[in-house]
């Protein structure tokens, strides 16, 4: 059986689209290719990093790429997962089908560093429920 290929979108490929990816790989890498890009790329959350090995998923490894890198791919299914990715994401004539969601930025949170971890694990719980719904 194919694996259908995935690009999760956000604005800056550091934490919401990570998760996703890693979570969709982890979860269901049987049945999809799980790829992630920014419409603005930054760097790897290390507070994203910390959040997925707790639960057993290493994405240390991962580093923020442009969604520019994947303009001539083709995908199953391309998923922005925050409305400023919505808006400003480029038509992916190659995406077959194209899904929203929207979670919060966690990197957006202040606090103190166990206040951000939690908002962190907080948008993780929140995209693995969604990714379970949506292709498990």
């Amino acid at each position: 059986m194919d694996r259908k290929n995935v690009l999760f979108v956000c604005t800056h490929n550091s934490a919401r689209s990570q998760m996703a990816e890693g979570l969709l790989n982890a979860l269901y890498g049987d049945r999809y290719v799980a790829f992630s890009a920014g419409t603005d790329p930054s760097k790897l959350s290390p507070y994203a990093v910390e959040a997925m090995s707790e639960i057993g998923i290493d994405i240390s490894h991962h580093y923020s790429k442009s969604v520019e890198e994947f303009r001539n791919k083709d995908f199953d299914y391309v998923v922005t997962v925050c409305d400023n990715a919505k808006e400003t994401c480029p038509i992916f004539s190659g995406g077959k089908k194209h899904l929203h969601e929207t979670f919060e930025d966690p990197s957006d949170f202040e606090g103190t560093q166990d206040e951000v971890r939690s908002r962190f694990r907080h948008v993780r719980d929140q995209i693995e429920e969604w990714v379970r719904r949506t292709f498990g």
